[in-house]
């Protein structure tokens, strides 16, 4: 029995959580689509918030018209007068108080995770935590700020250390590079290794070696 049960979960489980995974995401989407349709609602005559409601109950629909208005957006932002759309709306976005800080930060944040040149996630790293005498796979994350790279006077880089088997959550850490190791292995094998809690190696075993020797701190 305990066989068969354990053969089932191992059935199971990758399905339930990719699923799990999926339908938060469409979850998401649809709960945006739903806060404009309620704001319509509010907006609008009552003869239309009756349309309206039904709309909203359509199955699929939100995701739909989220997803189309984001890949328009795209389209246009893309565009010559997209592009100056989008500067006189950032513009009026930083003259927010409050507003401009969170904004730009999420701004530059999304910039530099999905642009194909930025360094965020672009290196997999062992770094020692969280003492001298274990190590733990990190990814970098570019490089320190010019004001704390002057007060701290040596190579430093950024790093972000995810938790397991939750890899969203994490700590951001500024570490000597001398104190790192580089490793072979993609950061996709790497976060597969860090998810896994190390029990699924890298896809070929080229990818264990590091880039460098490791180094007696």
């Amino acid at each position: 029995m305990k066989k068969y049960f354990i053969a089932g979960i191992l059935v199971w489980a990758p399905m339930s959580i990719t699923i799990w995974v999926i339908a938060s995401g469409l979850g998401l989407l649809d709960a945006v689509f739903g806060s404009v349709i309620q704001a319509l609602i509010a907006i609008f005559p009552h003869q239309f918030a009756g349309d309206l409601r039904h709309f909203r109950e359509l199955p699929g629909v939100g995701v739909l018209i989220v997803v189309s208005v984001i890949m328009l957006t795209g389209v246009m932002a893309i565009s010559f007068a997209g592009q100056w759309w989008m500067k006189v709306w950032n513009r009026l976005m930083n003259r927010i108080p409050i507003v401009r800080s969170i904004y730009s930060s999420v701004q530059q944040v999304s910039s530099t995770l999905f642009s194909g040149s930025g360094q965020a996630f672009s290196k997999a790293l062992l770094i020692r935590y969280p003492h001298a005498e274990s190590w733990a796979i990190a990814f970098q994350t570019g490089i320190p700020a010019k004001e704390v790279a002057s007060k701290l006077g040596e190579d430093y880089v950024n790093v972000f250390l995810p938790t397991t088997p939750n890899p969203t959550s994490g700590f951001f850490m500024i570490v000597p590079r001398a104190n790192t190791i580089e490793l072979e292995m993609s950061v996709e094998e790497a976060l597969k290794h860090i998810v896994s809690m190390g029990s699924v190696p890298p896809t070929n075993s080229s990818s264990l070696t590091v880039a460098k020797s490791p180094r007696h701190f």
